[in-house]
């Protein structure tokens, strides 16, 4: 997989539904391990809480996993998952957590409830599209430092570090696929005075 969706930050959100209160928990999560972390902690949290829903999606092994936590069979988790999967997302943990107000929300009140926990709680977490990159840096005299600056923005190149002493050396994340095209266009634009340097490959968050 060269390129992949899920989300920045651990967040929430909430909204109030006919006296129900829904709070939605997202987070970063790659292993079983961490999710299942994750939904003890906020079941810990909200030990008081009528329901708490769940649903992760993991690259490894393409798992998915989800619970209704009480609810009617298939009006809780799945609506969480779905939201997710329609989002392509992976390697997120959603809980979706339920203060029960008094009045039934039906079938299809509960679904679409549901529905917009998951979603509101992924906005407040921020998607990105995570790609296969290639870290690499480049040492240049000050005086084509803003040629660098541009010549890396249009290739979508994420700025990690820039130091400054004798001379300025970016170091930056670009997708591994135009890693090649990026360096002879360095090198052309600086009639080969500079050329990039490769330091490691990653998955990183592309702009």
């Amino acid at each position: 997989m060269q390129e992949y969706k899920t989300v920045e930050k651990e967040a929430s959100d909430f909204f109030i539904e006919k006296k129900s209160k829904f709070i939605g928990y997202a987070k970063p999560v790659k292993t079983q391990e961490e999710a299942v972390e994750f939904i003890s902690e906020i079941k810990s949290k909200h030990w008081d809480a009528t329901h708490n829903v769940y649903a992760y999606v993991l690259r490894e092994n393409n798992i998915q996993r989800y619970s209704d936590d009480g609810e009617p069979n298939g009006t809780a988790g799945v609506p969480v998952l779905d939201v997710m999967l329609k989002e392509s997302l992976v390697d997120v943990c959603v809980v979706a957590t339920r203060y029960f107000g008094g009045t039934l929300l039906g079938a299809g009140g509960l679904v679409r409830a549901y529905s917009h926990t998951s979603k509101i709680a992924l906005e407040a977490a921020g998607i990105i599209t995570m790609a296969q990159c290639s870290v690499m840096s480049a040492e240049v005299d000050y005086s084509f430092y803003d040629r660098l600056n541009i010549l890396l923005s249009d290739f979508s190149a994420v700025i990690l570090d820039t130091s400054f002493s004798d001379k300025v050396c970016v170091e930056f994340s670009v997708k591994e696929n135009t890693v090649d095209l990026l360096n002879a266009k360095l090198i052309d634009v600086s009639n080969g005075k500079y050329a990039l340097k490769f330091l490691r490959s990653e998955f990183s968050k592309t702009i």
